[in-house]
């Protein structure tokens, strides 16, 4: 990830979360449909967000036929981590500990969670 990706509002992300989850090329009804499992928008909603993610180089747009297929070019996992980074940055002073301990005192961090988290740990150790 060389380019650094910039943080999308809530709308256009909805639309992303969409598109990484549906197939490579989607149609705007079908993006629609997804979206509307959460939220009714408006098909021409959902056109502006698409035009904005289009300017923004998160997505592509390609005739085929009379419909229009739009592809995310900015991946699920390469917008998490930027996010992720950004929010170690900002909130936590790049602390995971400092992140994790507000998770755990804000009791939004459970025990089956904390296991997962340690062996996450232990298998990050074993490939270091």
């Amino acid at each position: 990830m060389g380019k650094k990706i910039q943080k999308l509002p809530d709308s256009e992300l909805d639309v992303m979360i969409a598109l990484w989850n549906g197939h490579q090329e989607m149609t705007r009804s079908e993006i629609e449909e997804f979206m509307n499992k959460k939220k009714k928008l408006a098909a021409t909603t959902i056109l502006t967000l698409l035009s904005r993610l289009e300017k923004k180089d998160f997505v592509s747009i390609k005739k085929s036929g009379k419909a229009y297929l739009y592809s995310a070019l900015v991946s699920q996992e390469e917008y998490q981590q930027q996010e992720g980074k950004h929010v170690l940055e900002k909130l936590y002073d790049n602390s995971v500990k400092n992140f994790v301990a507000t998770l755990y005192q804000g009791k939004q961090i459970g025990q089956s969670d904390i296991d997962e988290l340690e062996s996450f740990l232990q298998e990050l150790n074993k490939d270091n």
